[in-house]
């Protein structure tokens, strides 16, 4: 991997040269395509979703692939008070307990990853109720028809022409079906899926974070250049940050190629403070090692340091299941150790909007964090061929 340069990131040739995906255009469009899909679905789509909801399911069961895994989190944490089990997988079994009560959900961009294809026709099989959402036609659609499901489509867009979505740019609207879906079955409170706020919030975050403002306006440039060096050990405060948490460390695989690693408070508290302590904790005047340190004297300085990404509710906020004390204690206890740490803050609102303002600002400083590496942010080798996604 290339040495970071940040002189690249606020530079456009370059820049585009590197970025031969156009993936941060993708990810700026992000809003838009929420609002296409939306309109599918409280549209042409209305009537079918709420025949399929009509009934309140027994179970919902969630396979998603790549980036899609967003939109499976979202249901497991939005539907978290409803008293119905939401479940998640991504392999090839349905689990042996669904039947004809249950709702199973999967999802494909690509209309054809072996996962929710196989998983959808044994739902069919078992007669489960089915929403697929993916590419039009295919083996995925194919499966909701044999159900007598419902196929929601969802493609990215090039050149006012259809083809296949990326997994990680299109997640959000992928999303947008399955959460409409559990609200009509009343797992759902009816203020939990506000897709013009979300689709507002993604267009903000991408508006402060476009490629034309320079890194020191640039939130997601700074966040980028704040992890350039460091091994990002990412962290939530609760049950609704923990989603973002797991989104983040996800992106920084697929789309930095970096390492990372991602828990939640308080259940991860010990775990995350013992590896403050660690061997890859950095120094404690917080150098993380440097150029004046001297090895003689301080140590050798781990390769790659930690750094401590804090994803946090709003500030002065009361949030069920947060202990804003804890997640004080853990910060003093990174800062006491020479860990760097990074503090986002998510947007006031329902919990979708404030993890999309915490998950999108990341998606971003992924993207320029690779590209400062010299990575193109939408191409990875050989990882369509392993998880039959257009990752």
């Amino acid at each position: 991997m290339h040495p970071f340069d940040e002189t690249l990131l606020d530079d456009p040739g370059r820049r585009d040269e590197v970025d031969r995906t156009d993936y941060l255009r993708s990810l700026a469009g992000a809003g838009a395509l929420v609002r296409e899909v939306t309109g599918r679905v409280d549209g042409d789509l209305a009537e079918p979703l709420r025949r399929l909801a009509a009934d309140r399911p027994r179970a919902v069961h969630v396979v998603a692939v790549g980036g899609t895994r967003l939109a499976a989190d979202l249901a497991c944490s939005l539907t978290r008070h409803s008293g119905v089990l939401v479940t998640t997988g991504a392999g090839s079994a349905l689990p042996g307990w669904i039947g004809p009560l249950d709702l199973v959900v999967a999802i494909s961009l690509s209309g054809a990853a072996d996962g929710p294809v196989a998983q959808a026709y044994e739902a069919a099989r078992r007669g489960a109720s089915v929403l697929t959402v993916g590419a039009p036609g295919g083996p995925l659609a194919d499966a909701a028809a044999r159900a007598r499901g419902v196929h929601v489509e969802v493609t990215g867009r090039s050149d006012h022409t259809h083809r296949v979505a990326r997994s990680r740019t299109a997640a959000w609207a992928a999303a947008v079906p399955v959460l409409r879906a559990l609200q009509l079955a009343g797992l759902l409170e009816a203020g939990a899926t506000p897709f013009d706020e979300l689709a507002d919030t993604l267009d903000e975050v991408a508006e402060r974070a476009r490629p034309d403002a320079e890194y020191f306006v640039n939130p997601a440039k700074t966040l980028a250049l704040d992890l350039a060096d460091r091994s990002p050990l990412v962290l939530a405060d609760g049950p609704v940050t923990s989603v973002a948490a797991s989104r983040a460390a996800a992106m920084l695989h697929r789309t930095s190629r970096v390492p990372a690693s991602w828990g939640r408070l308080p259940d991860d508290a010990g775990e995350i403070v013992a590896c403050l302590s660690g061997p890859a904790a950095g120094s404690p005047d917080g150098s993380g090692g440097g150029v004046f340190a001297d090895p003689y004297l301080d140590g050798a300085a781990p390769a790659r340091p930690l750094a401590l990404v804090l994803l946090r509710e709003p500030e002065g906020v009361e949030v069920e299941g947060v202990d804003h004390g804890l997640t004080r204690s853990v910060r003093r206890a990174a800062e006491h150790s020479g860990v760097r740490v990074v503090e986002q803050h998510a947007r006031a609102g329902a919990d979708l909007v404030r993890v999309a303002s915490l998950a999108a600002m990341l998606d971003l400083a992924t993207a320029y964090l690779a590209l400062g590496h010299g990575l193109d942010p939408g191409r990875v080798p050989g990882l369509d061929d392993i998880t039959g996604e257009r990752a």
